[in-house]
C-alpha cells in the first residue's frame, strides 16, 4: 500500500509542476496559448506511441461527436485557460482554482443527470465559493511579472469547470476506451483548436526544455504513475491523496518563483480543499450504502480503466 501512496504523491507532484514550468516558458517569451499548444502536441507524441505499440487506436463512429466535444473542452479550452490562469494569477492560484471542479460537478450533475442537491453537496458548494473569495482577496506576492486581475480568477474558474467536464464525459465514454486510446484522438484535435490563437515565437533551448518537460512529466508520466498507484490503492484513497496537487504546486511555486498567499488566501485554499474532501467522503458513503456510481469528479477520475483522468 505504501508503494501506491508514493506513486500517487509523485503523480501529484508532477501535476504541480504544470504552473511553474509554464511560468518558465513564459519567462522565455512563449505565450500562454503557445505553451498550451505544444503541451498538447508533444504529449500526443508520447500517448500516440503508447497507443500504437499497444494497439489501442480503435474508435466507434457513434462516439466521434462526443470525442470532438471532449477535445475542445478537455484540451483546447482547458489547456488554454489553465495556462492563462497561471500567466495572470500565478501557479499556486491557478492550481487552487482548478479544484473548484467538485462544485461544478455538483451543479452540473443536478441539471444533466438529475442527481439531487443534498445538504452535503450544498455545503461543499458554499465552502468552494467562500474559498474562491478568500484566494481572490489573499493572493499575496506572486512575483514582479504577475498582477492578479479579474482575468486570472476567471480563467482559473474556467479551468476548474473544464476539469469537472472530464467527469461528465467519463459517464459517456468509460468502459470503452483506455487513456492512451482516448488521448490519441483528443490531443491532436484539441491542439488544432488552439492553433488559430497561437503566436509562434522563436524559442530558446530553455523554452523547449520547459515545453518537453510539461508534456512528458506533467502530462504523460503523471498519468502513468497515477494508474500504477491505482494497482495498490482503492480509488477513494487515491482520490484523497491526489488532492495534495495544489499544495505541491503552491510549495513549488514558493521556492521556485517566490509566490505566496496572505493568511486569507491560505484560509480560502483550505476551504476549497475541504470541500473536495467532503465531496469524496459523501460519494464514498453513498456508494457504500447504495452501491451507486461515484458522484464526484475526484472519484470519477480514479476509475481504474483510465478513461477520465486529465
Amino acid at each position: 500500500m505504501l508503494r501506491g501512496y508514493l506513486y500517487i504523491i509523485f503523480a501529484a507532484a508532477l501535476w504541480g509542476l504544470i504552473g511553474p514550468l509554464g511560468r518558465l516558458a513564459f519567462s522565455q517569451g512563449v505565450t500562454p496559448m503557445e505553451v498550451a499548444f505544444w503541451r498538447a502536441v508533444l504529449a500526443w507524441g508520447f500517448f500516440g506511441t503508447h497507443a500504437a505499440l499497444t494497439r489501442q487506436m480503435h474508435i466507434e463512429k457513434k462516439d466521434v461527436g462526443w470525442i470532438l466535444l471532449f477535445a475542445f473542452t478537455g484540451v483546447t479550452l482547458f489547456y488554454g485557460s489553465y495556462q492563462l490562469a497561471v500567466n495572470r494569477g500565478g501557479a499556486a492560484l491557478a492550481a487552487v482554482l482548478l479544484y473548484t471542479a467538485p462544485a461544478w460537478v455538483a451543479a452540473m450533475s443536478g441539471m444533466i443527470f438529475k442527481e439531487p442537491m443534498t445538504r452535503v453537496k450544498l455545503t461543499a458548494l458554499l465552502l468552494t465559493l467562500a474559498g474562491v473569495a478568500g484566494v481572490s482577496a489573499g493572493t499575496g506576492d506572486l512575483g514582479p511579472e504577475i498582477k492578479v486581475s479579474f482575468g486570472g480568477i476567471l480563467f482559473g474558474l474556467i479551468a476548474g469547470f473544464c476539469y469537472a467536464l472530464y467527469y461528465i464525459f467519463g459517464k459517456f465514454l468509460s468502459g470503452r476506451y483506455t487513456s492512451p486510446n482516448l488521448f490519441f484522438y483528443i490531443l491532436p484535435i484539441g491542439a488544432l483548436g488552439l492553433f488559430p490563437w497561437v503566436d509562434f515565437v522563436h524559442k530558446s533551448p530553455t523554452a523547449w526544455l520547459a515545453l518537453i518537460l510539461l508534456a512528458f512529466l506533467c502530462t504523460y508520466s503523471s498519468y502513468f504513475c497515477y494508474y500504477l498507484g491505482l494497482k495498490f490503492l482503492e480509488p477513494t484513497r487515491a482520490a484523497i491523496t491526489a488532492t495534495i496537487e495544489p499544495v505541491m504546486a503552491a510549495i513549488i511555486a514558493y521556492f521556485w518563483w517566490g509566490e505566496y498567499f496572505t493568511f486569507i488566501g491560505y484560509v480560502g485554499s483550505a476551504l476549497i480543499l475541504s470541500s473536495v474532501l467532503l465531496m469524496v467522503w459523501d460519494g464514498t458513503r453513498a456508494k457504500a450504502l447504495a452501491g451507486s456510481v461515484p458522484d464526484t469528479v475526484l472519484e470519477a477520475v480514479t476509475a481504474s480503466d483510465g478513461n477520465t483522468e486529465i
